[in-house]
């Protein structure tokens, strides 16, 4: 998977219909050396050793099993890409579930922290969360668009980052814009 990741185009892994890789390889990028990845990723390893847990379970589910003191990391397809004729992209998640849902987490005094929405130009993917939900929204600029470039345009991809109420507590509540390497919390 690291070496998918970092040989594929836009760091995008893609499967089609039958089951096979389909996303080109990027010969611009070399990757990195196979010494340091094997370094980082032991101390990586090291640092979340019997402190985290990752999981491939329908949101619902997780939402049911966490509890104060947990945070849940969420990136579900975005809004604007999954209801399109590109079926590359795994059927979206209805808007309306998805919020009532967070409720949950709300309600049980979960951290958890979505990446949701964005902008790209002029266009948004998505509709944000409900204010009700009390998050605050953070931009991160991620960077020129690859596909726009390709268009021959010159846009700013800006994705958004939903923080649940306890864990934005030690930070101003307005939308905010920062660059994906700046520390955000």
């Amino acid at each position: 998977m690291l070496y998918l990741l970092a040989r594929c185009v836009k760091g995008s892994v893609r499967y089609g219909k039958n089951g096979n890789f389909n996303q080109s390889p990027d010969k611009r990028r070399h990757g990195t050396n196979p010494k340091n990845i094997a370094a980082r990723v032991y101390a990586v390893s090291g640092l979340l050793k019997g402190r985290v847990s990752f999981t491939a379970f329908d949101y619902r589910e997780v939402f049911d099993t966490a509890r104060k003191g947990d945070l849940v990391y969420m990136d579900p397809p975005y809004q604007g890409v999954t209801n399109t004729r590109d079926n590359r992209y795994l059927a979206g998640v209805h808007f309306d579930e998805f919020a009532n849902a967070i409720e949950t987490l709300n309600r049980k005094n979960v951290d958890y922290i979505i990446s949701y929405d964005g902008t790209c130009g002029e266009k948004k993917y998505g509709a944000e969360l409900p204010r009700e939900l009390h998050c605050a929204k953070v931009l991160l600029n991620a960077g020129l668009s690859t596909q726009a470039t390709l268009l021959g345009k010159r846009q700013t991809t800006y994705e958004t980052l939903y923080v649940s109420k306890n864990l934005s507590s030690s930070f101003d509540q307005s939308p905010k814009q920062l660059s994906l390497l700046e520390d955000a919390i």
